[in-house]
């Protein structure tokens, strides 16, 4: 917008559209740059802002990771809605997500890129990608109990090395759909490594 002098002016905006503006534009420039390189001078730019007004939202480069990092999680939190599916059906769900996952480029490359660098010494996202791990890795590992409970997969397998590579399967995946998409079909991939795992088909899709 300008005025009569032909400047542009701002518009203000709710706090909450600013904040979820901000965010977007965060992941992007996360996505494309890495933490490291993206600076909060850039992302107040692209948002139409001053580094000053940035901060009045996000008070430091790190929260404003944070804040990233929390939408994504929102957006598997909804996914799964207000309980997890139980056994198989879990591991039909991960398939499932890979599938989505191809419609939503920046979010994966968001994750894959703050995953490769949360390993580094003083990285602000080695706490929560840590955490990340570990949770997914127990929810798995419960998901394939139950399945061994209910006789959907041997008894004798070892549920926590094959929730070790489920996870390492997916996310290998996703690197190498990022930099080849045509070449690498995710859900199909993700559903046969399971399958293999396992030694049986997954439920069908619901």
């Amino acid at each position: 917008m300008t005025n009569e002098a032909g400047e542009r002016t701002r518009v203000r905006r709710p706090t909450a559209e600013r904040r979820a503006e901000i965010l977007r534009i965060a992941m992007e420039t996360f996505a494309t740059r890495g933490y490291q390189k993206a600076s909060l001078a850039e992302i107040a730019t692209r948002a139409g802002l001053t580094q000053a007004g940035l901060l009045h939202h996000f008070p430091s480069k790190a929260g404003l990771l944070t804040g990233v990092l929390d939408l994504r999680d929102e957006t598997d939190i909804s996914e799964l809605g207000t309980e997890r599916p139980r056994g198989l059906a879990f591991l039909r769900h991960l398939v499932e997500t890979a599938r989505r996952n191809t419609e939503r480029e920046g979010i994966v490359r968001l994750y894959a890129v703050l995953a490769a660098e949360s390993v580094t010494e003083g990285h602000p996202a080695h706490d929560y990608f840590e955490g990340r791990y570990r949770g997914l890795r127990a929810i798995l590992v419960d998901a394939l109990e139950e399945a061994r409970g209910q006789g959907e997969v041997p008894g004798n397998l070892d549920v926590r090395t094959c929730a070790s590579i489920i996870i390492a399967t997916m996310d290998g995946l996703q690197v190498q759909w990022l930099l080849d998409p045509a070449s690498v079909d995710m859900p199909a991939a993700t559903e046969t490594a399971i399958e293999r795992l396992i030694g049986r088909p997954l439920p069908a899709r619901a």
